[in-house]
């Protein structure tokens, strides 16, 4: 070993100190950024593969092709949101003079008629839950509305009612999620916001704890909001591929990717792709035993599940459940704009709060990422909630599942359709065989007027199914549909003009190993909907 140092020592004297010191200085500089670009959220491999195809997109040749895919793409997206049945003008300046009361209400109503009344008739996947025919229901809301449109809980002395609502909305979902005295919360605005501010939370506690860098584990079945709160709020996410024959998280992967960075575990009640529920109780156990705290996103389930019989244990019952979120605009049947996100303890719910106390408009808290916020919201899912009442929500419940499990039994018996996941609770998730072209069968669908809603890796497609589903007949109407769908992508070659925005995008977009143009088409499809497309 002295041998080896001595023989070392003799060859660096030889080298200029200079060019030594150099060598030294940048090898330590290249190590370190190599180190946190491991550690940050996007990591090195993934850097390298975007810094490889930006070079590779910056050859004309390529580029010229990629303009020429995404044109056609762009044209199939700007086709696919052309306003109908509008009265050809679009507003684009503020007016001089305001509009008189009974012309604004007449221009409502041209923006309302082109909505249409498609998810009325039960033929769209999710978007709207309530199938809006109780006439009571509707005068509750509009009198809840005209109380409390200007209410803004961001000031609770001044609207002390709204306060308390919050307050019982938590206190009730809590009850719900079998939680108890410690287990506490807030509202939101939709679910992916309860998702963020659960992320926050989690985040916030780890760093609290004195690391710099934060992981989060979640399924690939996960919802996206996950991904974009890692996003925001800088984590980096380790996804755990779903098993392909129960579509449910490997918790041994998950144990295997837990290290001293991950701020929390994530499982699904159900998850949107594949409508299954992940094994919550195994990775609870997990939770407990490194001290991570589990998220449970129950947007989908948590109104259904606390209100039909059943084994699956997912909620604050569960040891090492640290939060639940729970959309009450979904299932919970309020008007859009409302969730709840719920926390074990008040521990936990503090690292979501925000609190400014050197601001010189003075102290500045608030519990969410909102500052102002609608207590307009927060009233109409008060009222819902308590029009509704239990006894409702469980026949809902009841009927949401057996119009989900009536829809995938008669699947099942279509040669062609291959289900995904047991489908059991409020979605039915499935692709078609081999040799059936997944993309053709949507847009058939689209033709017989169901907006289903588009899955990849793998392809295939979903329903969520709403109270707007569970009409007379019309289960059997999306199988039988369904059915001719499948015999008719088998019988007939595809047409030149049989196109859908679907296939444009989804087609493509699975085989695009640089995902950043993926993006750029769904940036275009922002893009459009900002725009007049008339």
């Amino acid at each position: 070993m002295s041998g080896f140092r001595e023989s070392l020592a003799e060859q660096l004297r030889s080298i200029d100190p200079f060019v030594l010191t150099a060598a030294v200085a940048i090898s330590t500089f290249s190590a370190t950024n190599l180190w946190h670009m491991h550690q940050d959220e996007f990591g090195i491999r993934r850097r390298l593969r975007t810094t490889f195809f930006d070079l590779v997109k910056s050859i004309p040749g390529i580029r010229k092709q990629i303009d020429e895919q995404l044109e056609e793409v762009n044209t199939e997206l700007a086709n696919s949101l052309v306003y109908q049945g509008d009265d050809g003008k679009f507003i684009a300046k503020l007016p001089n003079n305001g509009m008189k009361t009974d012309q604004l209400i007449q221009l409502a109503t041209i923006y309302d008629n082109m909505e249409g009344p498609r998810y009325l008739e039960g033929r769209v996947s999710g978007a709207v839950f309530s199938d809006e025919s109780d006439k009571d229901e509707l005068r509750a809301y509009a009198e809840v509305f005209k109380m409390f449109a200007w209410s803004n809980p961001l000031w609770p002395k001044l609207f002390p009612g709204v306060r308390k609502m919050e307050s019982e909305v938590v206190r009730m979902c809590c009850d719900m999620m079998n939680g108890d005295s410690d287990t506490c919360g807030t509202m939101s605005t939709g679910g992916s916001i309860s998702i963020l501010l659960a992320c926050l939370a989690h985040r916030n506690r780890l760093l609290k704890r004195g690391e710099k860098y934060t992981e989060m584990i979640v399924p690939s079945s996960a919802h996206a909001a996950f991904f974009k709160a890692a996003e925001v709020f800088r984590i980096k996410v380790r996804k755990i591929e779903v098993d392909p024959q129960t579509f449910k998280v490997d918790v041994r992967k998950m144990r295997a990717a837990i290290n001293r960075r991950t701020c929390m575990l994530v499982g699904s009640t159900p998850n949107f792709p594949f409508g299954t529920i992940d094994p919550i109780a195994e990775i609870a156990e997990l939770g407990l035993e490194f001290d991570i705290p589990v998220h449970v996103d129950a947007c989908l389930g948590g109104f259904i599940l606390p209100f039909i019989d059943n084994n699956i244990k997912y909620d604050f019952s569960v040891p090492g459940v640290s939060s639940i979120s729970a959309d009450t605009h979904k299932y919970g049947l309020a008007p859009k704009g409302s969730s709840v996100i719920m926390y074990r303890n008040k521990e936990l719910l503090h690292n979501q709060y925000f609190c400014e106390s050197d601001w010189q408009g003075g102290i500045y808290a608030s519990a969410t990422l909102e500052g102002s916020r609608s207590g307009m919201n927060i009233a109409l899912c008060w009222a819902a909630m308590l029009y509704h009442g239990k006894d409702e929500y469980t026949v809902n419940a009841q009927k949401i599942v057996e119009t989900t499990r009536k829809i995938r039994n008669g699947l099942a018996g279509i040669e062609g359709i291959k289900l995904q996941g047991e489908s059991d609770i409020c979605i039915v998730s499935w692709t078609t065989e081999k040799g059936i072209d997944v993309y053709r069968f949507h847009n058939q669908m689209k033709e017989r007027n169901w907006q289903l809603s588009g899955l990849q890796f793998p392809a295939g497609v979903h329903i969520m199914v709403t109270m707007n589903h569970t009409g007379e007949g019309l289960a059997e109407k999306l199988i039988e549909d369904c059915r001719e769908a499948i015999r008719f992508v088998k019988e007939n070659p595809p047409a030149p003009s049989e196109k859908s925005c679907e296939a444009a995008i989804y087609g493509m977009a699975q085989g695009i190993p640089d995902r950043s143009l993926v993006s750029e088409f769904a940036y275009t499809y922002l893009d459009t909907c900002y725009q007049n497309t008339r």
